[in-house]
């Protein structure tokens, strides 16, 4: 049985090098620091790595990063990944809990995660289950 969770982060990207250029496209890569706030109390760090074309709109991004707090109670870790596109006015993006990543109370921690900005402010909606406590 999924639970889901809701509530707000911060992001601080901070530049690595400068970008390379391949044809029509940019690729960077980012530090990355979270701080998640609401059911899921915890600060995040990890890297993205992008490609951003000359196309307006156009571009994708993939990263790894490591979480450490308290999730509704629960204290521990687990590092999601992630990988999305944008082209045409539409976005994909996948956001998943590496498996076996979990540790501390969180030890076997699934599931997905969704990023929503709305105003300026990021969202996140944390679907995940754990083991059944034996």
């Amino acid at each position: 049985m999924s639970t889901r969770v809701s509530g707000s982060f911060s992001i601080t990207m901070t530049p690595v090098g400068t970008p390379q250029r391949s044809g029509r496209t940019a690729l960077g890569r980012m530090l990355l620091e979270k701080v998640y706030t609401g059911e899921l109390a915890a600060t995040a760090s990890g890297e993205m790595q992008s490609a951003v074309t000359d196309t307006k709109g156009a571009a994708a991004y993939v990263a790894i990063e490591a979480i450490t707090g308290v999730l509704q109670g629960k204290q521990g870790s687990f590092v999601v990944q992630h990988a999305g596109t944008m082209a045409d006015g539409k976005q994909q993006l996948s956001i998943m809990i590496v498996p076996h990543s979990g540790t501390g109370q969180l030890e076997g921690i699934r599931g997905t995660m969704a990023i929503r900005i709305e105003a300026g402010q990021h969202f996140y909606d944390l679907d995940y289950s754990l083991p059944d406590a034996e």
